[in-house]
């Protein structure tokens, strides 16, 4: 605790700092770009550098701790049906409220032509047979999480199999997991300039003759974001982990920050990971749930599609009916899973939601030029959603554990 206040300070420092600079920036943007963000991009590269060798070796000595394939299988289930049963309540959200406040209403569409092209998303069953790598070296190169997190399965599975002639291994995996462990910690203390330094070119480039038009668009979701978080990770860490919200949002902070300014899942996903043992997650169950969840856990997302989907059919004057905005919903759900991993998949699954309920896929390039202010704060759920899946699978496999114990001793006695 004593490390943590004052890193989540300085990340604090960092971001009021990047906003005001920014501001002031705002008649030379070009300066901000070309001097300021490629400090951010270094601190983001490295990030990215050690993202994947954190996930390999993390996952494999988690799989290795928990040394029973079945417990591996318990713990998937129950974090693929927590990131399927939030998204389905984020999307929910959104169209609620999107609804309530009339988020369309009154912007005029300037009678300009749009025009946007959607990116082909791939075919859940394309998604599912890319999941498996043709080689193990592709997928590290390239940082293709999915990929990266079924090696690590597998190679655990392979040692636990193998039994006392893996034992080398075991030693090798424990020492290199530590070593990614010492760097990730070393990159982590460079967070309130990364902060910074990414924190000012948005703000730079993203002033008010930008943001003003579609103000009450970017306040609402920001609100759908908020309530998500504050009612439905409050709740359930509160209810499962039995952690307070208050210590919960607290101990998240840094990994929040970061994702705030850098707009990244993945890379977050170091500093989650900090955060959720830090809360009290075991270490096998966040190294397995968190890169997972920074792949397919889509909450903040699955709010953007809600609340956009209603403002471009208020735009465009349609009306939607019950049944299909719980088709957006069902198309929302399984959208996140069919396109992790994909770039851009924010704007992927909005054009597939859209296309699902008869709307224009032009509607996007209304809300292209504010996409980057959007997808911080989606970013920022997103990951707090991993978070708040890891510690609650986590006590729940503390008091499956302790059960057994417990159950094991009654009988002895």
């Amino acid at each position: 605790m004593k490390k943590k206040s004052p890193l989540a300070f300085k990340i604090l420092i960092g971001m009021i700092l990047g906003i005001v600079v920014g501001f002031f920036f705002q008649s030379n943007p070009a300066f901000a770009v070309s001097y300021i963000k490629p400090f951010g991009t270094i601190f983001l590269n490295l990030i990215k550098m050690v993202v994947v060798p954190v996930v390999l070796f993390s996952i494999i000595v988690g799989v290795i701790s928990m040394k029973d394939i079945k417990k591996i299988g318990s713990v998937g289930l129950k974090t693929i049906a927590f990131y399927m049963i939030t998204t389905c309540i984020a999307v929910t959200f959104g169209l609620f409220f999107a609804n309530l406040l009339n988020v369309g209403g009154g912007y005029q569409l300037a009678g300009e032509a749009l025009s946007y092209e959607a990116a082909t998303a791939p075919s859940f069953m394309d998604t599912f047979v890319n999941i498996f790598p043709s080689n193990a070296v592709a997928p590290l190169a390239n940082a293709t999480m999915l990929q990266v997190i079924v090696i690590a399965l597998f190679f655990g599975f392979g040692i636990i199999l193998t039994g006392e002639k893996a034992e080398p291994v075991v030693k090798f995996v424990e020492a290199f997991n530590e070593v990614c462990m010492n760097i990730m910690n070393l990159i982590i203390k460079l967070s309130p300039i990364g902060v910074f330094a990414l924190l000012v070119p948005v703000i730079a480039e993203n002033g008010p003759s930008v943001l003003l038009p579609l103000l009450k668009l970017i306040v609402i979701i920001y609100l759908v974001y908020f309530i998500h978080m504050v009612i439905v990770y409050s709740l359930s860490v509160k209810a499962i982990a039995k952690i307070s919200p208050i210590t919960f949002f607290k101990n998240m902070f840094p990994a929040m920050s970061l994702a705030f300014s850098s707009a990244s899942s993945v890379g977050a996903l170091p500093l989650n990971l900090e955060c959720t043992q830090k809360l009290g997650a075991k270490s096998e169950v966040a190294s397995f749930v968190l890169p997972l969840g920074a792949t397919i856990n889509m909450d903040g997302t699955a709010i953007y599609q809600g609340v956009c989907v209603i403002f471009i059919a208020q735009v465009f004057g349609f009306d939607l009916s019950i049944s299909q905005q719980i088709t957006i919903i069902l198309t929302s759900t399984l959208a996140s899973i069919g396109t992790a991993g994909v770039p851009g998949a924010g704007m992927i699954m909005l054009a597939m939601v859209l296309q699902s309920v008869g709307l224009p896929i032009e509607g996007i390039a209304l809300i292209a030029g504010i996409d980057r202010i959007l997808d911080m704060g989606r970013t920022v759920v997103n990951i707090t959603g991993d978070a708040a899946c890891t510690v609650c699978v986590s006590a729940i496999e503390d008091k499956k554990s302790n059960l057994t114990n417990n159950t094991l001793k009654a009988v002895a006695s």
